[in-house]
């Protein structure tokens, strides 16, 4: 089994905070988003992983490039990097990582984290991970026949066609096979809108007789805006409640109280102050005399005399002040 994650996109609707962070490097619940999306894709695969693929920018840095290499080694498996310059589609993004799409395969977009209570049956031809919502419109979609099989792939549908949004998880039985149709759209510069579309690759797929059926996960969570982000935060903090790696080394709590669940990493002083629920604190970050409540906190940040809530706080940004609901970028001060 193989992985592949595209993640080379800038985040735009993250920013400020991805202008300095790859967004699927984003803490929620004390973890990098893209190493809670491995951790969960391994273990509903029910087999052992050999290879994660990471689809990057050139410009990452090597830092970045060897913390992916060990998120992929934690899984027991070897991590490859491959690069993605020019924003081309999903179809592209794909395909830059070329030598590792064979035999079974999953295809994973790092912006979606998920819970699911299922083992994936490896000998189907392909699964696409499906939730069911609301309000489709600003998502692909697909339809099913009377066996639960995929018929068609809807892209944002104005009129109403299904409620089982494509959640950007992929399985396929024959990676070679998907490889084969990914390298034809490119060769045959087949677009849309400008792009190279997976869902074009997914469509000659099926029109061969290739049998697509919904992979159903009981929560989808998005990690695409600020609030989203601090929604997903709170949710796998729920999920991961109790564990012991949601409490730090040598962390100082005086005269503080801290509500669960709450993740608070190494080194952190807390001090006269409220923290949580549902609150990600970095290391070495200093909270004094503050209440902090549903938000995540980057590394070494310092909150003094602030209310906050509903925020994200990057790395080393000071705010001291009344309440708040921040997104404020690293390194910046907030005096109020």
């Amino acid at each position: 089994m193989r992985i592949i994650i595209p993640m080379a996109g800038k985040g735009k609707r993250m920013r400020p905070h991805t202008l300095t962070l790859a967004k699927p490097l984003i803490p929620v619940g004390g973890k990098p988003i893209v190493q809670r999306l491995v951790e969960d894709i391994t273990k509903v695969c029910g087999q052992k992983v050999e290879e994660i693929a990471f689809v990057i920018g050139s410009d990452y840095g090597k830092e970045t490039e060897s913390n992916l290499i060990k998120i992929a080694e934690g899984q027991g498996a070897r991590g490859s990097i491959y690069y993605q310059d020019k924003a081309l589609g999903t179809a592209h993004a794909i395909m830059c990582a070329e030598k590792s799409i064979t035999g079974k395969t999953v295809v994973a977009f790092a912006d979606t984290l998920f819970k699911a209570d299922f083992v994936m049956d490896t000998n189907k031809e392909g699964v696409i991970w499906v939730q069911k919502i609301e309000d489709p419109r600003q998502f692909g979609v697909v339809k099913l026949d009377n066996k639960g099989v995929i018929t068609d792939f809807v892209e944002k549908p104005v009129d109403f066609v299904s409620d089982l949004a494509i959640i950007g998880i992929y399985y396929f039985k024959d990676g070679d096979n998907l490889k084969s149709e990914l390298k034809y759209l490119l060769d045959n510069n087949i677009t849309e809108k400008g792009e190279f579309q997976l869902t074009n690759a997914l469509e000659n797929m099926k029109a061969k007789g290739i049998k697509f059926e919904p992979g159903k996960v009981t929560e989808w969570l998005d990690c695409g805006n600020k609030d989203a982000t601090v929604y997903t935060n709170q949710r796998v903090l729920e999920f991961d409640k109790g564990k012991a790696f949601l409490r730090g080394k040598n962390v100082e709590v005086n005269n503080s109280i801290i509500i669960e669940p709450c993740f608070i990493g190494d080194s952190v002083r807390i001090s006269n102050s409220i923290v949580g629920p549902h609150v990600s604190v970095g290391a070495n970050t200093i909270i004094d005399t503050s209440i902090i409540k549903n938000s995540i906190i980057q590394p070494a940040a310092k909150l003094i005399h602030a209310n906050v809530s509903n925020s994200m706080i990057g790395e080393g940004a000071e705010v001291k002040g009344k309440h708040l609901d921040l997104s404020i970028s690293d390194y910046t001060q907030i005096i109020v």
